[in-house]
């Protein structure tokens, strides 16, 4: 299904499965979301369906409003989690905290129907990350996390900040190649509450001090952090008592990833945010608990069938 479709075509497709979800985007063909939801859906025993649905800030108005009552939810990714905002009823004080709504939740029918906006990126993240953490510790006796570094100053670095906020954390070194173009995570640091400075890439200073790294940047970006052309005395090699988070999750393992595990650190790659953040959205639309280890397996399984060659 894709925006080329008319308000028929819209409510035709979704009255065949019942209740109906959807991830909106461009390009959206990539994406993994229909996987995951997918696969709670049929561990949950739901027949439900969900969709990619293609959709640019322009059209985005009108597909909303061609949406019928037989959708429940929605999942935004680039480039409408800003977008969507002025279009909804209400929005969550996180979201709006971190300038970005990456779930859309209908609530009501008909006249009565309002759109409810959230973000589950940062709850994902904080479940990701917590995982993480007490995974490496069996004893749970986990120490405050105090120095935080984010590579990159995009709407996913805003999420980020909002995770380690909600964490604890009150001050985070932001890693960008230009500082002037960070104006709007900084704004979303100050709606957030926390503290921010702002490091010249590829700071490899911030990124040794820190116990938490979160890569927000596209594959690629950091292939130099771990190679020669780094510099501040030379690249940076994480430490073992390091926590390495990169959103990427397609090629993987990044080279980033690659070299940190190699170092000892433990690495959270992005499959693992998404899934998290997606069980979020299907615990909000379906009242009962993400299955995330099914969620996780049949990522995996897609990821795997995109890197095998053609047959």
């Amino acid at each position: 299904m894709t925006a080329e479709h008319g308000r028929a075509g819209v409510t035709a497709q979704a009255a065949e499965g019942g209740r109906c979800a959807a991830v909106l985007g461009s390009p959206i063909d990539h994406s993994l979301s229909p996987v995951l939801h997918r696969a709670a859906y049929a561990a949950l025993g739901l027949d439900w369906r969900y969709d990619a649905i293609e959709c640019d800030s322009a059209r985005l108005a009108v597909l909303l409003d061609e949406l019928d009552d037989s959708f429940v939810g929605l999942s935004l990714t680039m480039p409408l989690k800003r977008a969507v905002v002025p279009l909804l009823d209400e929005v969550s004080p996180l979201a709006a905290a971190v300038g970005a709504v990456n779930t859309v939740t209908f609530e009501g029918v008909g006249l009565s129907r309002r759109r409810l906006g959230d973000n589950t990126d940062v709850g994902g993240l904080v479940a990701a990350i917590s995982t993480a953490r007490t995974t490496k510790s069996p004893s749970n006796a986990v120490a405050p996390i105090e120095r935080v570094a984010i590579l990159g100053a995009g709407g996913t670095a805003a999420a980020a900040l909002g995770a380690v906020r909600e964490m604890g954390v009150s001050q985070v070194s932001v890693v960008v190649r230009e500082p002037a173009r960070a104006s709007e995570l900084v704004a979303a640091a100050e709606r957030i509450g926390i503290a921010v400075e702002l490091v010249a890439w590829p700071g490899c200073g911030a990124l040794r001090a820190a116990e938490l790294v979160i890569s927000t940047v596209p594959a690629g970006a950091t292939d130099t952090l771990v190679g020669t052309a780094a510099s501040e005395a030379g690249p940076w090699v994480a430490r073992p008592d390091q926590l390495i988070v990169d959103v990427v999750y397609h090629p993987w393992p990044t080279p980033l990833a690659v070299a940190a595990g190699a170092s000892g650190a433990r690495v959270v790659g992005g499959l693992e945010l998404l899934v998290r953040q997606a069980a979020l959205q299907v615990e909000r639309w379906t009242g009962r608990p993400g299955p995330v280890d099914d969620m996780r397996l049949a990522g995996e399984r897609a990821l795997a069938d995109r890197a095998s060659p053609p047959r």
